[in-house]
């Protein structure tokens, strides 16, 4: 219990000093300790669920980028295309120069392919960038189940503690168990 002076803690608090001191039936021992492996694992959720939202930020923005570059490449395609267009009208004002026209539009034709080329590339990285964004939102949306969950279990161990209801512990030990589950289906990126 607590020593000499004021001091301020909740009535979980209470019910632990008593599991840790041997006081009370068998039952407030082994729903502390629960209670203090369910925190602990759902601290690791909430840093695995913090980290995947994170991720998914990073890779949305390579994605962004991607297409942005990607977005450029069409424009500096479009350009050639214009360039090509201009020579093929030059090509039909003076064929004088018709030699000259046919080898630019050559060339224009072998820029471009080259440029559409790198700008499907681009796109084809974003799109991959997309792709793990989501997944790791999915992971994130899963480890923020589980430890909602856990926190729910932690929540009906107190009140377990407080009411000496055993229902209530049966309702705790079943968060706690399907917690850890989606917790695992989190890890598994399921």
């Amino acid at each position: 219990m607590s020593g000499h002076g004021f001091h301020v803690h909740g009535p979980h608090d209470h019910e632990l000093e008593h599991a840790a001191q041997g006081h009370g039936d068998g039952n407030t021992s082994s729903i502390a300790m629960f209670t203090a492996v369910i925190a602990t694992v759902g601290a690791l959720f909430g840093y695995m669920g913090g980290a995947t939202q994170a991720n998914a930020g990073l890779y949305k923005n390579n994605a962004a980028i991607k297409k942005t570059e990607a977005s450029n490449q069409w424009n500096y395609y479009q350009a050639k295309s214009s360039k090509q267009n201009l020579s093929e009208l030059a090509l039909e004002l003076t064929p004088a120069k018709k030699d000259f026209y046919q080898d630019e539009i050559k060339r224009y034709k072998g820029e471009k392919a080259e440029i559409k080329v790198g700008a499907e590339k681009l796109e084809a990285e974003a799109k991959a960038w997309d792709q793990q964004s989501d997944e790791q939102m999915h992971q994130h949306h899963r480890w923020a189940q589980a430890t909602t969950v856990l926190q729910v279990a932690i929540a009906m161990a107190a009140i377990a503690l407080l009411s000496k209801k055993k229902w209530l512990e049966y309702v705790m030990y079943g968060a706690g168990s399907m917690g850890v589950a989606i917790g695992v289906l989190a890890y598994l990126h399921i």
